[in-house]
């Protein structure tokens, strides 16, 4: 989801106006499924079992991962061009 996405007008999703979920869906980005890991070539493959947007399910989306410090940095060339995810190490509770 694109950072800083404001709040719907109101918090039943299911009464939003097509403005607010057409705003929402070009925002948003989500799959879910398994992966598998090729260290060698730092790639990670993510086979997606289902996704907003159903074109994606049962592809297989690969990824070119890295570490910059505490955060793992994926990339991937697609249709719609370079993409970048950023995941961010939480700090350690005690």
């Amino acid at each position: 989801m694109q950072k800083d996405f404001g709040p719907f007008r109101k918090d039943d999703w299911r009464s939003a106006w097509d403005t607010e979920i057409a705003a929402a869906w070009k925002s948003y980005f989500g799959y879910f499924g398994t992966y598998s890991v090729d260290p060698e070539r730092q790639r990670i493959t993510h086979h997606i079992g289902g996704a907003f947007f159903p074109n994606l399910v049962g592809t297989d989306q690969v990824r070119w991962y890295r570490f910059e410090g505490e955060r793992l940095v994926l990339d991937a060339d697609t249709e719609w061009g370079r993409i970048r995810a950023i995941w961010e190490r939480a700090p350690a509770t005690s």
